[in-house]
């Protein structure tokens, strides 16, 4: 939590509501993430998916909650391999969990051997020249680390064609490949009756059927809903864990974990027949109170949210009450519309809700026109945050000491790369 400055400290002399109060004065806005949230989402789909193991995407920093911190915290519960997007972001996980595994889905490029090796992760391999040149490093090295191989099943997008997986088949059978899973990825896993989910499947499990003792992954979060014919030996969950639900045609299972506040840092009084905002889009219909709150797109808070005289935007929580935005939002404030509120209600500097006390990421995701995953991925760092919860935690069972071995392999030196990758084995 030190690296972050605008993490907010939860100790000291004072008692942990004035360190607080004091240390969020300067601030326009509070995000508090829910670790114990995480952890007890993280379990909900560890237990739905028994007896694969539950992994967690901690991509894009942890969608927008803070990759070393949910790490940090889902290690302590037990989960043992990770998902990121990049080196780099795998570099911050490492350095904040030494041991589960960790895996970059960006894949892996020429050159950059020796950084997987260094930081002991795996990259997901989703092309033969990112696969001959990781035989490359890995001959000239002697490094062990292991890699995951991505099959395209549908998406379109990264991945091997069935041929190309097809045709690599003799060389992991032949044993020593270093291959540590095989993995595809869900199109349409939200939707529960899309036929593309059984078409994925056969072509997934007809491949890795031939993938001799490589453990397999094809479920997201929603896919984890799916049933245990897409589970296989290993889940992704990654947006489920962090609140979004993965069943949007039905009731969300899982727990919201963000809370999102902002300040009032004014009061206006406008008369009826007056814009409000940029282009005057918003007109009073009546005398008007409204709070001027010290948040904005720059924040985050998407200018899709603003309302006008034909459309009703999004709402914000003053006083325990749903309160509408008026007008359109600006890059560093928004108006609400607190007429309805009783006098002094709310006060000058006082926080409202934008996010939580009922108000979901999903709902605040359709009033911006958008998903749950793009609304977390973009809150804005001028936020001071705060972690609760995610400190004592019960490991669910004991780490694998096989792994631990493995993993604490000593990393080679860098070396040079030749120009040009050989062949592929066959």
């Amino acid at each position: 939590m030190a690296s972050d400055p605008k993490i907010i400290p939860q100790s000291g002399l004072l008692s942990a509501e004035a360190n607080q109060a004091a240390a969020l004065a300067t601030f326009g806005g509070v995000l508090t993430v829910d670790l114990d949230a995480i952890i007890a989402n993280w379990r909900k789909l560890e237990k739905t998916a028994v007896p694969a193991e539950c992994s967690a995407v901690i991509k894009a920093d942890a969608y927008g909650c803070g990759a070393e911190q949910v790490a940090c915290a889902l290690s302590k519960a037990g989960c043992k391999t990770f998902f990121v997007a990049t080196i780099e972001e795998a570099r911050k996980v490492r350095a904040a969990v030494p041991e589960p595994a960790i895996y970059v889905l960006g894949g892996y490029f020429q050159n950059t051997g020796e950084h997987y090796a260094q930081i002991n992760c795996r990259p997901v391999i989703g092309d033969l020249n990112e696969l001959a040149e990781w035989d490359v490093f890995c001959r000239r090295t002697g490094w062990t680390g292991g890699a995951a191989i991505h099959i395209d099943t549908g998406m379109n997008r990264l991945g091997l064609t069935l041929a190309e997986a097809q045709a690599i088949i003799p060389r992991i059978n032949a044993g020593d490949h270093g291959i540590t899973l095989v993995m595809s990825h869900l199109v349409s896993a939200e939707q529960l009756n899309s036929p593309v989910n059984a078409k994925q499947l056969a072509a997934f499990r007809g491949i890795v059927s031939e993938f001799s003792g490589v453990p397999a992954a094809l479920a997201n979060s929603s896919g984890v809903f799916l049933g245990a014919p897409f589970q296989f030996d290993l889940v992704r969950p990654g947006a489920a864990l962090y609140g979004v639900n993965p069943t949007p045609e039905a009731d969300n299972p899982m727990q919201p974990v963000v809370d999102l506040k902002a300040r009032i840092v004014q009061f206006r009084n406008v008369e009826r027949g007056e814009g409000v905002g940029y282009g005057g889009t918003w007109t009073a219909r009546r005398p008007t109170k409204l709070a001027i709150i010290a948040v904005g797109y720059a924040d985050g808070y998407f200018r899709a949210a603003s309302s006008n005289d034909g459309t009703r935007g999004a709402e914000v929580i003053v006083a325990g009450k749903r309160c509408p935005v008026a007008g359109r939002v600006s890059m560093d404030l928004i108006a609400i519309d607190i007429t309805d509120l009783p006098p002094n209600a709310a006060r000058r500097g006082h926080m409202v809700t934008l996010l939580g006390e009922g108000i979901t990421v999903d709902e605040l995701a359709h009033h911006f026109g958008t998903i749950g995953y793009e609304v977390l991925t973009s809150l804005g760092r001028r936020y001071a945050r705060i972690y609760k919860g995610g400190n004592v935690v019960e490991p669910l069972a004991k780490p694998d000491p096989t792994q631990a071995v493995e993993q604490q392999t000593p990393a080679p030196p860098p070396i040079e790369q030749p120009a040009s990758p050989p062949p592929l084995p066959g």
